[in-house]
């Protein structure tokens, strides 16, 4: 029987280096696609160019190019679709603020135009095409660059989606350069309608400051969703573990450290605009900008705290599993270590010797037969009074 416990130490031992191997291998996974999402996928496609050139960086889609156009001030108010560079720059030079949003950066064509009649520098529109940028600003005197991230939580694949957000803050306007059509700002456009609050009492500065809030306010609404799956995760870990649970913990995982690259760097982007000394920023601005700030960091703590929760379930997940396993070998070891005295038994009435007493008895039989099974039942009580089996 000692062939028996060295077979199931084999498998144990070989058990656990699969797990530990499947955990690796997936630990592996998570960090190349996150230092792919760093580094930037389509940096290659601009090798070689000399600095300034506009080259789209980023997911190739088929959607056109849309600008629209707001123009407002206190009393007036305008909204329409501008087919033409022409019909912005008619906009611009109205009385009043500008507000210009484009979705979709393809066609590097409108981008290079817009940069070009607004007098925006090779490197601000290069930066523009280029998706994989880091939040930062940048003051050109005559206009402030920001770029953001833009989040939004997928109900459908139950992902977190992100987006590059280009604002530039110009004296009586802001132009905004979106990945994709849809946004956050829906907020924004109903107080501009509807005249709701000081938006269209104030400057292009405020405007600025309005699109960054409504960012910053729906990273609260992503990071409440990844709550909420976090929960559903940590109750399936408790009642039952699977493999499938290991893969939504890295996904979130994953998201986690995604959100971290996207919001991390924000803190620094808006504490630099509260400091910054322009003609373009108003000060009454700068106390909003605070807020925005502070906001920031609740999002960031409440991201590290994610992080730190999934790193806790993924050790209560290999945990988990590990118990399992050693339950599924305290049961085989039992059994077998109960089969030994009988094995012993057995063999012994197994020997072909001629003088075996037992072997001649009409009874001798049955008396085996019961002499096994009350060593089973005497094993099993001492097992059950050890409490190693059968304990809820």
């Amino acid at each position: 029987m000692s062939s028996v416990f060295v077979k199931l130490r084999k498998t144990k031992n070989f058990l656990v280096s699969i797990k530990n191997l499947y955990a690796f291998s997936a630990q592996y996974r998570l960090r190349v696609s996150v230092i792919l999402q760093i580094m930037g996928r389509g940096r290659t496609k601009k090798a070689g160019l000399p600095p300034g050139t506009v080259v789209y960086i980023g997911k190739q889609k088929n959607e056109k190019t849309r600008i629209r156009v707001i123009d407002y001030d206190e009393t007036h108010f305008e909204e329409k679709e501008a087919k033409t560079i022409e019909e912005v720059l008619a906009c611009r030079d109205k009385p009043g603020i500008a507000w210009i949003n484009i979705d979709g950066l393809q066609n590097v064509d409108v981008i290079e135009k817009i940069g070009k009649n607004f007098s925006l520098h090779p490197l601000i529109l290069e930066d523009i095409a280029n998706t994989e940028q880091r939040p930062k600003m940048e003051d050109f005197s005559d206009y402030v660059y920001v770029v953001l991230r833009m989040l939004r939580y997928d109900e459908q694949d139950h992902e977190v989606l992100s987006e590059q957000l280009s604002l530039i803050l110009g004296s009586d306007w802001v132009i905004s350069f979106q990945e994709n059509a849809g946004d956050v700002f829906d907020p924004v456009r109903e107080r501009l309608r509807n005249s709701k609050g000081r938006i269209r009492k104030v400057g292009a500065d405020y405007l600025l400051y309005a699109l960054i809030d409504a960012v910053v306010d729906n990273y609260f609404v992503v990071l409440e969703k990844m709550g909420e799956k976090i929960e559903d995760i940590e109750d399936e870990l408790i009642a039952n573990p699977e493999p499938k649970t290991l893969k939504n913990l890295h996904d979130l995982k994953r998201q986690s450290i995604a959100l971290r690259k996207s919001v991390w760097p924000l803190r620094e982007v808006v504490s630099r605009l509260e400091r910054l000394e322009s003609k373009l920023i108003d000060k009454t601005t700068s106390i909003y900008l605070r807020d925005v700030y502070d906001h920031t960091i609740q999002v960031i703590d409440s991201i590290e705290t994610f992080r730190e929760m999934l790193a806790g379930m993924l050790d209560i997940y290999l945990s988990s599993v590990s118990n399992r396993m050693n339950e599924v070998m305290k049961v085989l070891t039992i059994i077998a270590t109960i089969f030994i005295p009988l094995t012993f038994v057995a063999g012994i009435y197994g020997m072909n010797f001629a003088h075996m007493p037992e072997l001649v008895s009409p009874w001798g039989y049955p008396l085996v037969l019961l002499t096994m099974l009350s060593i089973a039942i005497v094993m099993l009580f001492f097992f059950r009074k050890k409490k190693w089996i059968l304990q809820s």
